[in-house]
């Protein structure tokens, strides 16, 4: 007769791991999905944990258990768009080798995957303006979500067809990005229909970057190039770090 008791086995506990797994992930994206809504209806201030886990049927502790405070739902969100971001980007990545081409598919996919939030975008853009608040996108809070928009960008150039100056290389994903958080401030403020006005800034700034990459290999740009790369090491966010890490 087969023991009752017996241990279930590494199958069983495997399984019964998952489940646990699952229900935890469905459970977190509950709750950042009724957050999300409620920033929207609400604002973002006048929103509290307390209503976010009686909309969303949890308990308060289990709320702040998955999230430690609203700051961090906001970087749920974060997190959540350079996924989806990354996601839809892949067959920009692995598509036209043209620099342009990429540059203008990788916005054009940011804005695609970004257009759902932008009715609420605005809640949250007082809050990440502020260089102390850990919404900015500049934040350590912000970190993940920022290093992931960078790769992004790095892959765009390094799997483009065009060279830039070699002293520019390190530098380059990052002040596309910070290129990037210009569309997005342009982006929150955009009230044309489907923020017609935001693409067509993607439509006539693609070109332009990529061309002034390409012209910082030719010789007689060398000097400017040189002076680019001095400035860019001192302000571009985190080049202090950096500089820091090296020694």
């Amino acid at each position: 007769m087969k023991d009752e008791t017996a241990d279930p086995g590494p199958k069983t506990a495997r399984t019964s791991r998952a489940a646990r797994t699952s229900r935890s992930e469905h459970t977190r994206a509950l709750i950042l999905e009724t957050a999300l809504r409620l920033f929207q209806e609400r604002g973002y201030d006048r929103t509290t944990m307390r209503a976010i886990a009686q909309e969303a049927g949890v308990s308060v502790g289990n709320a702040y258990y998955y999230y430690s405070s609203k700051e961090h739902l906001v970087q749920g969100f974060y997190d959540r768009l350079a996924a989806e971001h990354e996601a839809a980007v892949q067959p920009v990545l692995a598509g036209d080798r043209d620099l342009a081409v990429r540059v203008r598919g990788a916005l054009m996919t940011w804005l695609d995957v970004a257009e759902p939030y932008h009715r609420f975008a605005t809640q949250f853009f007082k809050n990440a303006a502020d260089p102390e608040s850990p919404l900015s996108p500049f934040s350590p809070e912000s970190a993940a979500a920022r290093e992931a928009a960078i790769s992004i960008q790095e892959r765009v150039l390094h799997g483009s067809d065009t060279r830039a100056a070699p002293e520019l290389s390190d530098q380059l994903p990052h002040l596309m990005w910070l290129m990037q958080m210009g569309l997005v401030l342009f982006w929150v403020y955009d009230r044309t229909e489907g923020t017609e006005r935001s693409r067509r800034l993607v439509e006539r700034t693609a070109p332009l970057v990529a061309r002034a990459i390409a012209l910082s290999r030719f010789r007689l740009l060398r000097p400017l190039v040189r002076q680019v790369h001095e400035v860019l090491e001192e302000f571009l966010p985190g080049a202090a770090a950096t500089r820091a890490t090296r020694v």
